[in-house]
């Protein structure tokens, strides 16, 4: 089944415990990855996410609080999957699929049993207890303590559902390394590809903002958790670049924190909707004009310092997690722990060194045409794809596409 993926567009199911049609869930992950298996690897059919009989109990699962539907879905997924499951596997046999591709909600994969000649895919930015463990999990807490007793069985269900997975695609080095420590995952099925922004590409500036410590200093923050995104420390580094004689601004989107209103240089525009296209003209106007994207926040991931690449603007984070920030790439990436004055003394050297911060935005924006782009991720997965059926069909008498489907009209 030689370059399979390249010679015959391969039928997918795609699975997932939400509809990818949906733009606003997963941050907009679920719908990219869709429309990106979609344009490299295939035809994609969306699988049924209703919990057959259990469905009246999932319904009445969404209908509660947040708090307690994001952590009682997945859960009660995980106990009633032999009864779920039967809708998937109805569907994947009726499919006559080639690929099995399931983002995000490990527990949809939980008692589904495709057909032997089915690859199976994988990917999210996390696990339940790969997340809770980390530095990321912890500072959150745990909203329920008693859920604790529940962890061990938890990581086995993890530990069964990926080792019969057949391609394992995590967007970091973060995670692929404790999911090799964690669980017993052949490393040769466990691959890093960074996801990509949830934004259309901007193409580079024409005139990128140039930094001068004679002219102001714009720093932009976006996220709708003021708190969980940092946003007390990027408010503070605002404040010391102030005390240092800097005339630093302060623009906020997504969120209108009390904290931050009437501070001298601090815009809020609280949300922008991006359907709009004077809203969208504004947010595109606020990456392409500021000189750094300041968010320190804890993140497994963090779709917003792709969307920054894009536009050629320096992130400033913490180095948790699987952010993908590349230290002196695309921006740089601070200990936890760091606070206002660290951020601060980063601009400085920038405002000492311009011709520094003009080479950064360069690599900046080379870091999305590169790495942080769907359409990266697409050919590389279907790369990666078309390398597991040639190495399935060397060892077991799987069928090629072709023979599946017949020859393609190609």
């Amino acid at each position: 089944m030689a370059n399979a993926g390249e010679r015959h567009r391969l039928k997918v199911a795609y699975l997932c415990d939400f509809s990818p049609l949906d733009g606003n869930l997963y941050s907009g992950g679920n719908a990219r990855l869709f429309r990106a298996l979609q344009d490299h690897v295939g035809d994609v059919t969306i699988l049924p996410n209703h919990w057959g009989l259990a469905e009246p109990l999932r319904r009445a699962i969404l209908a509660l609080p947040e708090a307690l539907t994001i952590r009682l879905r997945w859960r009660a997924h995980l106990v009633l999957s032999p009864l779920i499951a039967r809708v998937v596997n109805r569907a994947l046999r009726r499919g006559d699929y080639d690929v099995l591709f399931c983002a995000y909600s490990f527990q949809s994969l939980a008692a589904v049993r495709p057909p032997d000649d089915v690859l199976t895919v994988y990917t999210s930015d996390a696990t339940p207890t790969i997340y809770k463990n980390s530095a990321i999990g912890r500072s959150f807490g745990s909203f329920f303590g008693p859920s604790r007793l529940l962890d061990p069985a938890i990581e086995r269900a993890e530990g069964r559902i990926f080792s019969r997975v057949d391609l394992l695609v995590w967007p970091s080095n973060w995670l692929r390394s404790r999911v090799a420590a964690r669980y017993d995952v052949d490393p040769s099925r466990s691959v890093k590809v960074p996801w990509g922004a949830n934004i259309d590409d901007p193409e580079p500036a024409s005139e990128p903002p140039r930094l001068s410590p004679d002219a102001p200093v714009r720093l932009l923050m976006v996220g709708r958790d003021w708190r969980a995104k940092g946003g007390p420390t990027t408010l503070a580094t605002l404040r010391e670049l102030q005390a240092r004689g800097v005339d630093a601004t302060l623009d906020i989107v997504g969120c209108d924190p009390d904290e931050a209103r009437g501070v001298p240089g601090v815009t809020i525009h609280a949300s922008l909707d991006k359907s709009d296209p004077d809203q969208l003209a504004r947010f595109q106007d606020l990456y392409r004009t500021s000189h750094f994207f300041v968010m320190p926040s804890f993140e497994s991931f963090g779709f917003a310092y792709c969307e920054a690449s894009a536009f050629g603007l320096p992130s400033l984070c913490l180095s948790v997690g699987g952010i993908p920030v590349l230290d002196g790439r695309n921006g740089h990436a601070l200990d936890i722990g760091a606070e206002a004055t660290d951020f601060a003394d980063r601009i400085a050297d920038y405002l000492a060194d311009p011709a520094a911060y003009d080479a950064l935005r360069v690599s900046t924006r080379a870091e999305y045409d590169e790495r942080l782009n769907w359409d990266a991720w697409g050919r590389k997965v279907r790369e990666l794809i078309a390398g597991a059926m040639d190495t399935r069909a060397r060892t077991v008498s799987a069928p090629s596409p072709e023979e599946r489907h017949g020859p393609s009209a190609a």
